[in-house]
């Protein structure tokens, strides 16, 4: 009999891809869904950068490129983090990877031996806990509730930390959440980290551009932690680009070195015409990113009031991203024809069948008593939607 290996056993399929799975596939039938479960944006990759991967046709960027990406697009992202966030790094310490998401996988492969710990804040981006697993490392999950708008404490953090712990991840704005940690808030968690110098920090920043509160805070801001500190971002969320697959890290040079290591042997350089790309991108006017923020704080706002007029929902307005997040607890337990809404992940099922409205259950998050609506959407989308839900969710009993 053929057998997967026990590393691959050992990992669960996306919960966010297979609900955009499903919801295609009710499409196919000719069932109108709208999908709240995708976590891209709906709006166009710019024309200038369209125009630079067109030039990089032309001009036969056709050839391997070097592991970690192109040296102009690693010193356009050294401009960017001095520019946007006033952080000192050089080209070696940048690597480039095939999305956001192959860069985080990069650095926990390169850091955690067997039985390591790694400390996840829940709610959670639902790859982080399965990439620890592919690192034989051990998931330490820290909760925090819709009360603490989703965000832990130091004092949480302090308690989870182990002689055993290696790796903090932090996803600010975030993934499901919207939450975002103020500079106070990411302070604090700083103070605890500096008192463990061996704990490698991963700041997840995909989400930055998308900030309704003002300017982005990064955790690598501060210099008791700043050299254990790798930022991960990319072009997907901002410019409109997640096709393009196109992430990076700003890491310390040893981590920075490993990932380069890494990668040589497994996928080498991201495509060159994404590189060239997300270069225009780092390099062009900026207008663009401003101009998509605008139209998801929009969405933000109209999102906010429908969902808070549905009984039951507890609602917090996310600060950033893309994400609405409530607490849907009121309804678990439910039941509509003699079907029992067990979880979030059950109701996030029911109404996709009875409402056709395609979201995520916060079980996949670490979540079990939220759900995930992707607001990346037209505003008709989203009112159609939320009437839907409202509708599904009123004749539960």
């Amino acid at each position: 009999m053929s057998q997967v290996s026990e590393r691959l056993a050992a990992l669960s399929p996306s919960e966010t891809l297979a609900m955009s799975q499903k919801s295609n596939e009710l499409k196919a039938q000719g069932i109108d869904v709208i999908n709240l479960s995708v976590g891209e944006p709906d709006f166009f990759t710019p024309d200038f950068i369209k125009e630079a991967a067109k030039k990089a046709i032309d001009d036969n960027f056709s050839f391997y490129a070097p592991v970690p990406g192109f040296l102009p697009l690693r010193n356009a992202i050294v401009s960017k983090l001095k520019k946007e966030n006033n952080l000192d790094y050089k080209p070696e310490q940048i690597v480039c990877s095939n999305g956001a998401k192959q860069a985080v996988c990069n650095v926990l492969l390169c850091i955690i031996n067997p039985g390591d710990e790694v400390i996840v804040p829940a709610p959670y981006w639902v790859s982080y806990v399965e990439m620890v697993k592919l690192a034989e490392g051990r998931n330490v999950i820290v909760s925090a509730d819709i009360e603490q708008d989703f965000k832990i404490t130091p004092a949480q953090l302090e308690a989870a930390v182990t002689p055993r712990t290696k790796a903090f991840i932090l996803c600010s704005p975030s993934n499901p959440t919207g939450s975002v940690y103020s500079k106070e808030e990411l302070k604090g968690l700083a103070d605890v980290l500096a008192r463990y110098p061996d704990i490698i920090i991963i700041a997840d920043e995909i989400y930055e551009h998308i900030n309704y509160i003002g300017k982005h805070e990064s955790i690598a801001q501060f210099e008791n932690i700043r050299e254990r500190v790798v930022i991960v971002n990319g072009v997907s969320k901002a410019y409109a680009m997640t096709g393009w697959r196109l992430g990076w890290i700003a890491a310390p040079q040893w981590i920075a070195s490993a990932c380069n290591k890494l990668q040589g042997q497994y996928t080498s350089s991201p495509g060159n015409i994404a590189q060239k790309a997300a270069e225009a991108a780092y390099l062009g006017p900026q207008d663009c990113v401003e101009t998509m923020r605008q139209a998801f704080e929009r969405r933000r706002n109209l999102i906010v009031q429908l969902a808070s007029d549905i009984p039951g929902l507890k609602v917090r307005q996310p600060k950033g991203a893309f994400y609405l997040f409530p607490d849907c607890s009121y309804y678990i337990g439910k039941s509509f024809n003699g079907n029992k809404i067990n979880n979030s992940a059950d109701l996030a099922m029911y109404l996709l069948e009875e409402g056709h409205v395609a979201a995520v259950g916060g079980l996949a998050f670490g979540a079990p008593n939220c759900i995930r609506f992707s607001y990346a959407t037209s505003d008709e989308n989203l009112i159609e939607a939320m009437a839907r839900v409202k509708k599904a969710l009123s004749v539960l009993q």
